[in-house]
């Protein structure tokens, strides 16, 4: 008989990773209120979206190995502090350097979320069980990212940019209560001091990410910023491959299973660009409603995966991770090429049962990939692990955006945008759909 799982602790999580994801769709409504306050254009605003990227897909490597050292307890309230801290900071902010400079603090703070965020799964819920936890997460994530925009638009409105970062508070407090109740007590480890080689790590690592990054902003302008940061992302990519730091990275990566689930993960998430930008412009420009029409067919997503993700997670502890990942693979293919036909003459009902069907693929696919990214992790390295599943997410949701935009401006928009934007995400979709095919085939399905 397995161990009882520790609820509780798993809810602690979920507060906090609902804090740390919802935070980019909460101050993106805050930004044109920040240009108009600080006297700054939207190319600068942007800056404090990435300022909070970069350092969560830099720090996620490094901060995951160095979590598989430390007491999992101690570093996520450590978290919870820094994040009301940095929030704290962001509210006072006078100018938008000191704004940026903060934001980056509060995605160091997310990153330490992130780095014992398998392990805190993996203390607490036996392996029959981590499926439906991991569903459990997912959804407390996805609903509160979601409805983190409408609210931060209200409080926007009501009360000004600043008051929009307190948004997330209540989770937060909430969470460093829930984890200093409910989490494993038990390990002593303590919290190690970082070692100079993981510092050197973040760096470059941040820099390829913040390269990679600015060369897909400007991939649609002409000249030579675009190339040329892509090159240096590459060089800085290649660069940290080398060091020694990276070596039990490219271990993990070479283990069977473990690559294709990576590679399905990036191309998956490159679906965000179909949330984040192609659905809000269809609406607008091919269908001529207003922005509330495309926020409803956002909220009817939310509800699918709200709905799904549970049920995909028991589905996981029955059946297995890979399985299900495979399905909400071949599920998000079919949903994205229901989505590909559509035009002016659909209309928002059209749109509305595609975005439905995109987000039961998503809720079957995220809390799948989760448990298989997690059951390929080796003893012991579970932070790691959980580091590099969250780069590689980050990664994938800026890149599909930034594809989305190049395809709807190559073709000047409308409905040849919105086509040529989907099919390209329905690709990218097939294609790590079918690398994962093969393990999926071959692993059986857990003991009862």
């Amino acid at each position: 008989m397995s161990a009882p799982a520790r609820w509780g602790a798993v809810l602690a999580l979920g507060l906090a990773m609902l804090a740390v994801t919802s935070e980019i769709t909460v101050a993106s409504v805050a930004l044109p209120g920040i240009g108009a306050d600080l006297g700054v254009g939207p190319g600068a605003t942007a800056w404090v979206l990435l300022a909070y990227t970069v350092p969560m897909a830099a720090l996620g490597i490094p901060a995951g190995r160095w979590g598989d050292r430390a007491d999992p307890r101690p570093v996520f309230l450590l978290a919870q502090f820094g994040i009301l801290a940095a929030t704290a900071a962001t509210v006072l902010a006078p100018t938008l350097p000191v704004l940026v400079a903060v934001r980056v603090l509060q995605g160091v703070a997310a990153a330490l979320v992130v780095a014992v965020y398998m392990l805190i799964v993996t203390a607490s819920v036996p392996p029959d069980r981590r499926g439906r936890a991991i569903g459990l997460i997912i959804t407390v994530m996805t609903v509160g990212t979601m409805a983190g925009a409408p609210v931060g638009g209200l409080v926007a409105d009501a009360f000004g940019w600043r008051a929009v970062f307190l948004v997330k508070v209540p989770a937060v407090l909430a969470a460093v209560v829930a984890g200093a109740l409910l989490l494993d007590r038990r390990r002593v480890r303590g919290v190690p001091r970082p070692a100079r080689s993981l510092l050197v790590e973040a760096l470059v690592l941040g820099g390829a990410v913040t390269a990679l990054l600015l060369a897909l902003d400007r991939a649609g302008s002409a000249g030579w910023p675009a190339p040329a940061a892509g090159v240096l992302a590459i060089v800085l990519f290649l660069v940290w491959t080398r060091l020694p730091t990276a070596r039990s990275v490219r271990e993990l990566v070479r283990r069977p299973s473990f690559g294709p689930t990576l590679t399905a993960l990036f191309a998956v998430s490159t679906t965000s660009g179909l949330v984040s930008f192609l659905v809000p412009w269809f609406v607008v420009d091919v269908l001529g409603r207003t922005a509330t029409a495309g926020g409803t067919a956002l909220l009817v997503f939310v509800a699918a995966v709200a709905v799904t993700s549970p049920v995909a997670g028991w589905l996981v502890d029955r059946i297995g991770p890979l399985r299900v990942t495979l399905a909400g693979g071949v599920l998000s293919v079919l949903a994205l090429g229901a989505l590909v036909p559509l035009g002016a003459g659909s209309g928002w009902t059209a749109l509305a049962v595609g975005m439905a069907l995109v987000g039961v693929a998503g809720g079957v696919f995220n809390p799948a990939v989760n448990a298989a990214v997690l059951a390929a992790a080796p003893a012991g390295s579970e932070g790691a692990t959980g580091g590099i599943a969250m780069t590689v997410r980050t990664v994938g949701s800026a890149v599909g955006p930034a594809i989305a935009a190049l395809g709807w401006t190559l073709t000047g928009g409308g409905t040849a945008g919105w086509r040529l934007g989907v099919a390209v995400l329905l690709v990218l979709a097939l294609a790590g759909t079918a690398v994962v095919l093969g393990p999926a085939l071959r692993v059986g399905a857990p003991a009862a």
